[in-house]
């Protein structure tokens, strides 16, 4: 079975603006009793990928490749909306990577990063633009962000 096991924060400042980033779009087929499946456009190839309820912060994860068309199609008539608009920019940190989406849309001003790790014990260090962490508050899984889009809260950020 594939595992993710993930951290998320919010991101603050821009030091983070170093790498060119790649446009996503996704969106989600299935959302029940914490497990999910979503099509996912990024860049110029298309996945679905299946997720299992999360615990702590790891959860089952399996992601396939789908042709871009086939995404597409499944984005623009099957799944829920809105959908997830963001930009993912990937920055290497030692032997990781931290993934920083700033998102667009309906989630416009929302910028998390998130760094999977190998195991959950896993110590990191952190850059100075990482802000407070949010791994354990489910607004801001994006398939959360997706039903509570970020411009609908009344606290945003917070």
């Amino acid at each position: 079975m594939a595992t993710e096991i993930e951290r998320k924060f919010l991101v603050q400042g821009d030091g983070w603006r170093t790498v060119s980033g790649t446009r996503y779009r996704q969106g989600y087929l299935a959302d029940t009793n914490g497990r999910t499946v979503r099509v996912r456009v990024a860049g110029d190839r298309g996945y679905i990928t299946i997720k299992g309820p999360t615990r702590g912060v790891a959860r089952a994860e399996f992601e396939y490749e789908i042709p871009l068309d086939d995404a597409e199609e499944l984005l623009d008539t099957l799944c829920d909306r809105p959908l997830i608009e963001k930009t993912r920019y990937r920055i290497p940190w030692g032997d990781l990577a931290w993934e920083v989406d700033e998102f667009a849309g309906e989630n416009q001003g929302l910028i998390v990063a998130e760094i999977e790790l190998p195991s959950v014990d896993r110590a990191i260090d952190l850059p100075d633009w990482i802000g407070e962490e949010v791994s354990h508050d489910a607004r801001y899984y994006n398939v959360n962000l997706a039903k509570h889009p970020f411009t609908n809260w009344s606290n945003q950020g917070g």
